[in-house]
């Protein structure tokens, strides 16, 4: 059971690492896989969590230096990204798929969810970094640099990701 796990982390980091190279493909390939709604929840879950993890530097940080309840702000931050995130993500990706459909696009409701939950968790290694930058570096011009990374990375591995759940759609 161990040995699967390792292999399914060790996929799920290779995927993220592609889809730098390749969105169109790594979306293709999860999408090849079959209808599979536990996969895109366990995705989308999986982001969310990262986002959390992501943020706790900046908690840190603004809790230390306005001496705050670190607790209160932690649970608040939990709370926000495992129960809103997610039900907000599954309405972002409902709008995506409407707007899709509007331009032409042939993709499914599920093919939406999984091109936009897979870009969130794609996203997450420089959303890490920009909790990282918010965290010790605090406000300034470098992170919004990676804030605007983080953003960038996240809406070109979408559209990509709807552009493939489209054309798997169109075949």
């Amino acid at each position: 059971m161990a040995g699967a796990a390792a292999r399914l982390g060790m996929s799920l980091s290779n995927d993220i690492l592609a889809t730098y190279r390749g969105p169109r493909r790594v979306v293709s390939r999860l999408l090849g896989m079959g209808h599979r709604e536990d996969r895109a929840l366990a995705i989308l879950m999986g982001a969310c969590l990262l986002m959390f993890i992501s943020d706790l530097p900046r908690i840190a940080r603004t809790q230390h230096l306005e001496g705050g309840d670190t607790t209160q702000a932690l649970s608040y931050a939990f709370m926000g990204w495992l129960l809103l995130w997610p039900l907000l993500f599954y309405g972002v990706a409902g709008l995506a798929h409407l707007v899709s459909k509007v331009i032409g696009g042939q993709g499914t409701w599920y093919s939406a969810r999984l091109a936009t939950f897979w870009a969130l968790l794609a996203a997450t290694p420089l959303a890490l970094l920009n909790g990282l930058t918010a965290g010790f570096v605090g406000e300034g011009p470098a992170l919004q640099l990676v804030g605007l990374l983080w953003i960038g990375a996240f809406g070109f591995f979408w559209v990509q990701g709807m552009r493939a759940a489209s054309a798997e759609a169109a075949v």
